[in-house]
């Protein structure tokens, strides 16, 4: 406080000061490996003769018998097949024809996901990101039966949420919520107004972490294994060894998944114009030469380029690497 005139009047004088990059960067990493093997093998038969008798196996649905027919002079069948066949084949034996159906398959399949969003914000704000797109979802109005409808949009990619606070000594608390999310349509379709709904394979978490700066942090990890293995038989028939396979239907599945999501956090300042790099920058658009004639997507740099210069001599012992200590 101080006097003046008599009267006293407050003066405030603010000593407070926040020093240091008050923008952080978050670089979120997210790698999965997912591998898959399946087998399967499967067997109908179909078999008659000039008198009229017959034999039909129905295991798994790989057959079906959409019109049956028979009395004491003929036997008729209307037997339709799955998509699931893989081969057919037939052969005699004395007065019996027989027709054979078989669903032999093995599958192998791999999958490879890395994405790595980068986002920045000023310490205490929130930002997102998202790279992908949106697809539509119809919603009935008012219940069962409702002719109203409406369209909500749902997002899938990848996106990134996250808000850091800058503290002392050079740490950061972050609050993350990545998400890797895609078009799945192998799951079971769901129908609204006559339309088919895909599903979303999602990887997704959300956490709090103190981190310094530069330093990683894996927030999220995965590791998933899972084998399944189904037969249908005719009981007995199915049991006996080497034949019972054409009374069998078996299937195996195994499903490996790797999963990790690492998050690091970097104080940083704007750059000069002219530091920052774009993915662009090399791009040279073709003329009509390399474009027609060439088939080129991307031009040559017709530039000469420059002579570099030649390396310094006499150099110090240990010039250009680090030795191991």
């Amino acid at each position: 406080m101080a006097a003046s005139g008599g009267q006293e009047k407050g003066r405030v004088i603010n000593l407070m000061h926040v020093g240091g990059v008050q923008q952080v960067m978050v670089e979120v990493r997210v790698a999965e490996i997912q591998r898959d093997v399946g087998r399967q093998i499967g067997v109908n038969f179909f078999a008659t003769d000039k008198k009229g008798n017959f034999a039909l196996s129905l295991l798994d649905k790989l057959t079906s018998v959409n019109s049956f027919t028979r009395n004491f002079s003929s036997t008729a069948f209307d037997i339709a097949t799955s998509s699931a066949l893989t081969a057919v084949g037939g052969f005699t034996t004395g007065s019996w024809m027989w027709t054979m159906f078989f669903d032999a398959l093995k599958t192998q399949g791999l999958g490879r996901i890395l994405a790595e969003p980068n986002l920045v914000a000023t310490s205490g704000q929130e930002a997102s990101f998202l790279a992908g797109g949106e697809f539509p979802v119809p919603v009935p109005q008012g219940g069962a039966g409702a002719t109203v409808v409406t369209i909500e949009w749902k997002k899938f990619g990848v996106g990134l949420v996250f808000t850091p606070i800058v503290l002392d000594e050079g740490k950061i608390a972050l609050k993350v919520a990545p998400e890797v999310s895609e078009l799945d349509f192998t799951t079971a379709p769901v129908i609204i107004a006559g339309l088919q709904i895909p599903g979303l394979r999602v990887r997704r978490t959300a956490t709090h972490v103190e981190v310094k700066d530069g330093q990683t942090f894996a927030i999220a990890g995965l590791l998933s294994d899972t084998h399944r293995n189904a037969i249908s038989k005719f009981p007995v028939l199915g049991d006996i060894p080497i034949l019972g396979a054409l009374f069998r239907s078996s299937k195996y599945q195994k499903n490996e998944t790797e999963l990790v999501i690492l998050v690091t956090p970097r104080l940083v300042k704007p750059l000069t114009t002219t530091a920052a790099k774009l993915p662009t920058d090399k791009y040279i658009e073709p003329d009509d030469f390399e474009a027609y004639l060439l088939g080129a997507l991307e031009g040559r740099n017709k530039k000469k380029p420059s002579n570099p210069p030649p390396p310094p001599q006499n150099l110090p012992d240990g010039f250009g690497y680090r030795p191991v200590q």
